[in-house]
């Protein structure tokens, strides 16, 4: 005696109107598009000032300050601090030379 098989429904079948809502998960799409600008800007941001920071760290010897801004992200933060208030490369005082003694 065999057993009937049941019908199954059509997979895709469905009564939902995509002409007037969208297709499901369009609003998801939608705020990754703007995330992923999001995202893109702040790399950019990043790493501009990541470049600058180096290499004032760089020119003025600070070898400490080189790896820890080279290791650490944080969004360009420590960056602009290191930039504006801990990397300042040193004026040298220049000292007018003295007029030959007679």
């Amino acid at each position: 005696m065999e057993e009937a098989i049941p019908e199954v429904a059509p997979i895709m079948e469905t009564d939902f109107d995509y002409a007037a809502y969208g297709a499901p998960g369009a609003e998801f799409w939608a705020m990754s598009a703007t995330m992923s600008a999001i995202f893109i800007i702040l790399i950019i941001w990043s790493l501009v000032w990541k470049g600058l920071a180096l290499w004032r760290a760089a020119r003025n010897g600070h070898t400490a300050w080189y790896i820890v801004l080279l290791l650490l992200n944080t969004v360009g933060i420590l960056e602009i601090l290191y930039y504006f208030i801990w990397g300042k490369p040193k004026t040298e005082k220049h000292t007018p030379p003295t007029p030959p003694q007679q």
